[in-house]
């Protein structure tokens, strides 16, 4: 691939909620920033719409920006009516970049796939990054043949999976606190680690995005992508260097030797949320939802347990769990540690494990050490180690689309790996779809089925 970077991004499904609600507000983080550049934006969708009207909206993004940035945007920004499963269509819209271009997919997975097998045919510019968000398929076999498809018309350094749960102060972070600190990687392995949990929760409910959501549900939309390249990035041996290949290689090592704790799937949990109130916001039940199928029985909470059978983490169970509406989310990375081998008679010892958490959002760090009691020195007590990690001057957009611009892959998903997620999950879909495993209910706004408890 060419080391300079992209002059044009085209967005394909430019009028869609992704689109207004993070690509054009990472967009403008990023333009706005140190690493900001020129760059001509260009919307494609279906629907009719003026230059004006995209340019508008363009605008409304950039608002927090400043005006001359925003203007520069601005008036190198059009929109062109085309469908994207199209051939003439796209490349209408190709022809129309200039310089080096990046064709960004904010589509559901079925119409990416459609849009690149009619790219496929196509004499497309040396050079051109498609930028695909996630899910990258629909399931395993899907994922495999859309792989197949994308090598026999671009390289693999030319495609971007995307994951935003990836941006680099994300990664660096997780890979910073675990490779630079002597302190801390000796003591991530199974000899010291009872389980692990990650978890992405949050308040928001559907959002009005039923058409894609209901036939994905929390399991397909946030374990089998996200929490998946997380928990890579959190037993991943250290790499020789955090470039694109060391790096994407240990991951794709990883998670070749993760699997279901359970063969059948069945060590698995799933709810969806009934009526309830967030916060101040009543929230009305999943079902009840416009555009939503109750007869899908799609699961609003997700949870999994899975195995990374390696020396390193043999015999740890990993919990990994991410739902909507509820009422005290959060997104963290815990490491619960075993107990110490032998307490001194006398002691009077705390009354859990001790644990290492990572916060992902916000990005803080918090270890639990035990310390004599203020009172009485034998009554052993805990005290909180907490740190906060530097934050980016990006969104988590800002900083995928900042890879992508510079045409570094670091960040995206690598087709392996992509397949390796979907293999994983695939014993619970199963299960799930033979009723193996319970659908629960929870309130909106409580913390989850009161039997998950």
């Amino acid at each position: 691939m060419a080391a300079s970077g992209i002059d044009t991004l085209i967005i394909l499904g430019a009028g869609g909620d992704l689109t207004s609600r993070l690509l054009l507000p990472g967009l403008a983080s990023l333009l706005g920033s140190s690493r900001g550049q020129q760059l001509q934006l260009i919307g494609v969708d279906r629907g009719a719409m003026t230059d004006a009207r995209w340019q508008s909206l363009v605008e409304k993004a950039f608002a927090g920006s400043p005006s001359a940035l925003a203007d520069r945007v601005r008036k190198k920004s059009f929109y062109l009516q085309g469908d994207a499963t199209s051939a003439t269509d796209l490349m209408r819209a190709i022809d129309a970049g200039t310089g080096r271009i990046a064709l960004y997919f904010a589509l559901p997975p079925a119409v990416t796939a459609l849009a690149c097998a009619a790219l496929a045919g196509e004499k497309i510019p040396s050079g051109i990054v498609l930028a695909l968000e996630k899910p990258f398929g629909t399931d395993l076999a899907s994922a495999r043949a859309l792989n197949r498809l994308l090598q026999t018309f671009v390289a693999e350094d030319q495609v971007f999976r995307v994951d935003h749960f990836l941006g680099k102060s994300t990664v660096l972070n997780l890979l910073g606190l675990r490779f630079a600190n002597r302190i801390f990687e000796p003591l991530l392995s199974a000899q010291n680690v009872a389980h692990v949990e990650i978890v992405i929760e949050e308040a928001l409910g559907l959002e009005g995005r039923a058409g894609y959501y209901d036939k994905a549900g929390a399991l397909i939309d946030m374990i089998q992508s996200h929490l998946l390249q997380v928990l890579a990035l959190a037993t991943i041996e250290p790499p020789s260097s955090i470039g694109s290949e060391d790096l994407r290689g240990a991951m794709a090592q990883v998670l070749r030797a993760t699997r279901p704790w359970l063969p059948n799937g069945t060590e698995s949990r799933r709810a969806r949320y009934t009526a309830g109130k967030v916060g101040r916001r009543t929230m009305p039940s999943y079902v009840s939802e416009k555009g939503v199928d109750p007869a899908r029985k799609t699961e609003t909470l997700a949870e999994m347990t899975v195995a990374v059978d390696t020396w390193r983490w043999d015999g740890v169970p990993f919990v990994l769990r991410s739902g909507k509406a509820l009422g005290d989310p959060r997104q963290e990375i815990v490491f619960t540690f075993r107990d110490v081998p032998h307490l001194p008679t006398g002691f009077s010892g705390p009354s859990r494990p001790a644990r290492l958490r990572i916060g992902v959002n916000p990005a803080v760090l918090e270890l639990d050490l035990v310390t004599n009691g203020r009172d009485d020195p034998f009554d052993l007590e805990w005290d909180t180690m907490n740190a906060e990690f530097a934050r980016s001057e990006l969104s988590a957009y800002g900083e995928v689309l900042a890879e992508l611009l510079a045409g570094d892959p670091t960040l995206s998903v690598r087709g392996d790996v992509a397949e390796e997620c979907w293999r994983i999950v695939t014993p619970v879909i199963a299960a799930w779809k033979k009723n193996a495993v319970p659908l629960d209910s929870y309130p909106a706004g409580s913390s989850g089925p009161k039997s998950w408890r």
